[in-house]
């Protein structure tokens, strides 16, 4: 980006279709200054990049004409949560996206023009001379907004907008004397820009509904004392309390504390986890059982929350290439509608003598048709609603392109450590030798505590696990490279690797033969010696998530081939590989693991790589799509096309099949769009439908593709394994 340039976001209101967006991006791009302009509906965000001189004002006035009230959000106080998510305040406008449907300009409005219609119908049965009139004075009342707006629009630069075709719709009604219905078709028109409204205002609370997930207050530990502060004012390392039931106010390390942590509102994770010291938790999340001390490790603008909201809303104003297809598509098709509707109302009368009245009120019917909205919000809306359903389950995709692409994917390419496995080794196998396993578990796990080594951490988690009691330890001696020794209950222990216990003693070929097996399956061997004798030994590995072959034959099932990338020893990668019955890649440095996606690239393939950790990012960069996987380095977020929040496999054939119902839906869409016009169309030129029908056909499927977009935000993926 040129530094000469700056960005500046503002909040839009009264958006609530794609045809809003265009006056918006087309008055906003004519102004001096201006180099780029992004409108997201769903969001009522414009993001502007303009050099430093321009003038903000007249950017807000210029969009504001047009009837979409507009402020720059302000970036210099901390971003609290709700200011993310798009509920900015700021004067006293009419929040068209706030409150009930009622409170709202469009509402009033729509109102107004009705009890108009009303008193003139009921003046018209009782004083039939002024009737007319008294038509004439509710036609106004509606359409006076409506056509302020088409010449502000006109003005701005979009000549041919829905306002325009609904003000000449009207006026030549007048002229033809069908005011009564040029009347209710303003008043239909207006209930259908209301309907809009609330449909597209369901779609945003979906994503404020994230924002207010985290608390608006928390408990800051200071020395002694516990005292409640703004949550959005939280600094980095001071340390909150989070009681139990409460929700945690940013995200963090855990200090103090172990509890079960509910992460359901922000990654569907059905299942709490338990966390403890030094593990890293989420805004949002509930903790459940124990009181809590928590680090904060990001503020309130760059928590996990804050991050998928900024990343829906950049998605949101990104376009998708079907999108963009439509927008060039409609810059041309309103245009021809005018001159369709034209030649309609003036070829059958002059050429073939038909009477003007009746022609000219069909040329005025198809202006009405031909109203691109339904069609030019039919992919923004699906697309919006899509990601909001996502974001919901923890997948995150950075714009409409990449959701489209998705569906496109024939090959997934995925790390092993932290995306198929869980990334830190469990304790598979203990085999005791003339003692019980509790015993040897109880003997190994005294040795370890307080160490902070991944092969100790799985030898205490498993003796927590098991409830195996832990005796104190004495003496406790690292030897370097080798293992560690101490003294327990009297006894002389050593747990070491398998080559140094044969230093000490001697190891019986049945225990050779199981520590080669154990080493076949790409496990880590610990020997537990005890007073000089071998007590049990201990298979570790990294093992594959719970879910790692449902994922998998769920990619199998939808024909997507899979492949292990990994830079870990070959057998050990095999040994997952097999579990998992997928080809594997082992040994790689990170620029292998770009180099083999351009490799399966060049055979044709459209791949999907999976990591988690920035030795990914190359090849993530490199993949159609790049997809990080769980909490994820901020680098792999950055780098990736999209990200799985809490890092189940089952989530990757979720996301594709997101993809693909979101297409499908944008598919019904404009067929819906399409079909009803073509239809009404027939209907008009034979004479068998007129004004209202039109507009009603025209309202109708606005709020029909609406309504079949929004149905993708009750969108579940699979249920949870």
């Amino acid at each position: 980006m040129d530094t000469g340039t700056n960005s500046t976001r503002f909040r839009v209101e009264g958006m609530d279709c794609a045809a809003c967006a265009s006056k918006v991006d087309t008055a906003a791009r004519r102004i001096a200054g201006v180099e780029d302009v992004s409108v997201s509906v769903m969001n009522g965000t414009m993001t502007v990049r303009h050099a430093p001189g321009a003038d903000l004002e007249e950017i807000c006035t210029k969009v504001g004409n047009l009837g979409y009230p507009t402020a720059p959000i302000s970036v210099a106080a901390p971003k609290a949560p709700e200011a993310v998510a798009g509920v900015h305040m700021h004067g006293d406008h009419d929040h068209d996206d706030d409150g009930p449907w009622w409170r709202t300009r469009k509402a009033r409005l729509t109102l107004a023009c009705g009890g108009a219609l009303v008193a003139a119908y009921l003046v018209g049965r009782f004083l039939p001379e002024v009737g007319h009139w008294a038509f004439l004075v509710a036609l106004l009342v509606g359409l006076v907004p409506i056509a302020r707006r088409a010449v502000a629009g006109a003005m701005g630069g979009s000549p041919f907008s829905i306002e325009t075709l609904m003000s000449i719709a009207a006026i030549g009604a007048v002229i033809i004397g069908a005011t009564e219905e040029a009347a209710t078709v303003v008043l239909l028109f207006l209930v259908g820009e209301l309907l809009e409204g609330v449909a597209a205002s369901r779609a945003r609370a979906s994503i404020k509904g994230l924002a207010d997930l985290v608390p608006k207050t928390a408990l800051l530990v200071d020395g002694d004392d516990v005292r409640e502060v703004p949550a959005a004012g939280l600094e980095l390392k001071q340390v909150v309390l989070v009681r139990p039931g409460d929700r945690i106010p940013a995200d963090g390390e855990i200090v103090e504390g172990t509890s079960a942590i509910d992460e359901a509102p922000v990654t569907g994770e059905s299942v709490p986890k338990t966390k403890g010291p030094g593990d890293i938790v989420f805004a949002g999340t509930i903790n459940t059982d124990t009181a809590l001390r928590i680090k904060v490790t990001a503020k309130a603008s760059d928590n996990t929350i804050s991050r998928v909201i900024a990343l829906v809303e950049e998605a949101q104003e990104s376009k998708a290439p079907t999108e963009r297809f439509i927008d060039r598509f409609s810059k041309y098709y309103t245009p021809g509608v005018l001159l369709v509707g034209a030649l309609v109302a003036i070829l059958p009368p002059l050429v073939l003598g038909q009477a003007w009245g009746e022609w000219i009120y069909k040329g005025l019917a198809i202006l009405l048709i031909g109203c691109p909205c339904a069609l030019v919000i039919s992919t923004p809306a699906a697309i919006a609603a899509a990601l909001s359903a996502g974001a919901r389950r923890g997948l995150l995709l950075k714009g409409g392109a990449v959701l489209e692409q998705l569906r496109t994917i024939t090959l997934v390419a995925m790390d092993k450590t932290g995306t198929l496995t869980e990334g830190k080794p469990k304790v598979t196998d203990i085999v005791g030798v003339g003692r019980s396993e509790s015993q040897v578990l109880s003997l190994a796990a005294a040795l370890e505590t307080g160490s902070s080594h991944p092969l100790a951490l799985a030898i205490l988690a498993r003796a927590k696990a098991d409830k195996a009691p832990i005796p104190p330890a004495f003496d406790i001696t690292a030897v370097p490279g080798k293992g560690i020794t101490g003294s327990v209950g009297g006894e002389t222990a050593f747990l070491a690797s398998p080559k140094a216990a044969s230093e000490r003693v001697s190891v019986p070929d049945e225990l050779r033969t199981r520590i080669e097996a154990f080493n076949d399956e790409g496990k880590t061997v610990s020997v537990l010696v005890a007073n000089d004798q071998i007590a049990g030994i201990f298979a570790i590995r990294d093992e594959p998530r719970p879910d790692a072959k449902a994922g998998l034959a769920a990619l199998r099932e939808a024909g997507i081939d899979t492949v292990m990338l990994t830079g870990d020893n070959l057998r050990t990668a095999t040994a997952i590989g097999a579990t998992l019955g997928m080809d594997v890649r082992a040994g790689l440095l990170p620029e292998d693991k770009q180099r083999i996606v351009r490799e399966l690239q060049g055979q044709g393939k459209v791949v999907a790589k999976i990591g988690d950790g920035i030795n990914d990012a190359p090849a993530l960069a490199a993949a159609d799509i790049g997809i990080a996987m769980g909490g994820g380095t901020d680098v792999a977020l950055e780098t990736a096309d999209a990200a799985i929040l809490h890092g189940r496999v089952t989530d990757i054939a979720d996301m594709i099949g997101l993809s693909k119902a979101t297409m499908a839906n944008i598919g019904q869409n404009i067929t819906l769009a399409l079909g009803l016009k073509a239809v009404f169309l027939v209907t008009t030129i034979i004479g068998i439908t007129g004004l209202w029908p039109a507009i009603l056909a025209d309202t109708g499927a606005t709020v029909l593709v609406t309504a079949n977009a929004m149905r993708l935000l009750a969108w579940k993926g699979r249920p949870n394994a």
